[in-house]
């Protein structure tokens, strides 16, 4: 129990005028804070009775900063957005080799495999040749044997060169004969006109009869002369024709040669094999396709809007984005741009003349060489890739 001198004690410090005014004191002393607390303008601004919080001192500070930045990342951005063009209609591209026979023939080797790589020149597949080899034997015969008539015929050229000279002989022989006998009848003819008596008239027939004779000689010389020039030239048309005949069993070796190597199917450019069909036994023919070589070089072929085409020109360069390898882009530079949309060469172009139009943005092929691609990719003809040009 509360003995009465406490009580009393209690109610005098209550009553004391210091007692009285310590509260009111302290809390103005928390109300009146130094001005440079570190709560200052938090306290204040707390305390301060209808101000909104976004009228704050550091919310007006921090969002005109974030509103700058934004600014200025936009505009980055815009300016680096408005030199780009780029299409997702954009696909790889190549001159694919299709490998055909140029001869007809049952096969008995392949020597490659899908999607092996093969060098320019190397052998593909091996086709039968032994009824090849049996043609080459016989082209072979056949050249040997007009070699052979071009050396009869060459010698049948000398022969009638010989008997030419033989014939224009003879015909000199009988002109000189000719002439004799003649110079004899004018003798006989002018001593018989002034002595009739000094010779007989059998004597003047005779000499007219061997002029006569003599001179069907000669004529018969030169006819055989005439003879002698035609066999020269039949002879020398046979050689022409010999020499032909060589020509053409020449021409049959080389095709029957040529048959021979066509046995053996080469690749003619570097690549990879695909989409192969033959096999060991199948009977293959001319222009029958086997398989087909993807060579190593590659483009893209995008089809970018006709309204961006102005922004475009050759050696731009291009960052290309290939989905077979999301990890890295390719490098590349435009090369050429198509005249004309890819509609305009379609099997079957649209003709606009008739019924209704409706206005369709077309698209133009670009060409785009790849510089540099990432290692380890598996590219080929057909595969989806994104081309961004820099148009600045």
């Amino acid at each position: 129990m509360e003995t009465s001198s406490d009580s009393a004690r209690r109610t005098a410090r209550l009553d004391s005028p210091s007692a009285a005014g310590a509260q009111p004191v302290r809390d103005d002393a928390r109300e009146r804070q130094a001005p440079g607390g570190p709560d200052a303008a938090g306290a204040s601004d707390r305390t301060r009775p209808g101000r909104p919080w976004f009228r704050r001192r550091r919310v007006v500070i921090g969002g005109a900063v974030v509103l700058a930045v934004v600014l200025v990342l936009g505009g980055l951005w815009y300016w680096h957005e408005s030199g780009l063009e780029s299409t997702s209609d954009a696909f790889l591209e190549a001159h694919v080799v299709d490998v055909s026979p140029q001869i007809a023939g049952q096969v008995t080797r392949v020597l490659v495999e899908d999607n092996q790589l093969v060098r320019a020149g190397q052998p593909l597949v091996r086709i039968d040749p032994s009824q090849f080899n049996l043609a080459l034997q016989q082209a072979l015969a056949g050249q040997q044997q007009a070699e052979t008539a071009l050396g009869q015929a060459t010698a049948g050229v000398a022969v009638a060169k010989a008997s030419l000279a033989q014939a224009q002989a003879d015909a000199a022989s009988t002109q000189a004969t000719a002439v004799r006998a003649q110079q004899d009848l004018k003798r006989y003819e002018s001593l018989r006109r002034v002595n009739p008596r000094a010779l007989a008239r059998n004597t003047v027939d005779q000499a007219v009869a061997a002029a006569r004779s003599a001179v069907a000689q000669q004529r018969a010389a030169e006819q055989r002369v005439q003879s002698a020039r035609a066999q020269i030239q039949s002879a020398q048309a046979a050689v022409a024709g010999a020499r032909a005949r060589i020509a053409t069993a020449r021409a049959a070796v080389a095709q029957a040669r040529l048959n021979v190597g066509y046995a053996t199917v080469n690749a003619l450019v570097a690549g990879h094999v695909a989409n192969r069909t033959v096999a060991v036994g199948s009977y293959v023919t001319p222009g029958q396709q086997m398989m087909a070589i993807v060579p190593l070089h590659l483009w893209v072929r995008a089809n970018f809007k006709e309204n961006v085409i102005a922004s475009l020109e050759p050696g731009q360069r291009v960052d290309i984005h290939i989905d077979a390898c999301p990890r890295a882009d390719a490098r590349g530079h435009v090369i050429s741009i198509q005249r004309g949309s890819g509609e305009a060469f379609a099997l079957l172009p649209p003709e606009n003349a008739t019924g209704n139009y409706i206005k369709v943005v077309q698209r133009v092929p670009v060409r785009i060489a790849l510089d540099t691609v990432p290692t380890g990719c598996v590219l080929g003809p057909g595969m989806s890739v994104e081309p961004t040009v820099k148009v600045r």
